[in-house]
């Protein structure tokens, strides 16, 4: 499985995904997206998610459009956060064919004014899908942890 910057996550899998599979493109495209939101790097983030994603997160009630999502939930919180990480290790996939729904816990460090830092944890869900060829996500929320 090949990362390309012009189309999320690449890969050459039978119609019928199994568990195995679904980790593994699970997997991949969480550690291209933490490695995103930690290099705050909009653009390289940009591949991951369907043009036409349906998200929601802290900032963005219910938005179409990776535009909408980079302007509303990524640029609101990604510079304004530290150590981001996904628990991999708690990580379930659901699905299989040409979509997985992703759910898996994740941890990060929130910045005050004062640079100061407070635990911020928190959960996603992601629909992955298969778009010529490359994983998507055609689907995101991410939000904190009750």
């Amino acid at each position: 499985m090949s990362q390309s910057k012009d189309s999320g996550i690449r890969g050459s899998y039978p119609e019928a995904v199994n568990a195995e599979q679904m980790q593994s493109i699970a997997r991949h495209f969480l550690t291209e997206m933490q490695a995103c939101v930690r290099s705050v790097d909009f653009h390289r983030a940009r591949p991951l998610f369907a043009d036409d994603v349906v998200a929601f997160g802290t900032y963005a009630t219910v938005i179409t459009g990776r535009d909408r999502l980079e302007r509303e939930q990524w640029r609101n919180v990604w510079p304004n956060i530290r150590d981001f990480m996904f628990r991999l290790d708690e990580l379930t996939c659901l699905g299989g064919g040409d979509a997985i729904c992703v759910v898996v816990s994740w941890d990060s460090l929130g910045t005050r004014a004062d640079v100061t830092t407070f635990e911020r944890p928190g959960r996603a869900t992601l629909l992955l899908v298969e778009r010529g060829g490359s994983w998507v996500a055609a689907h995101s929320h991410f939000s904190l942890a009750p």
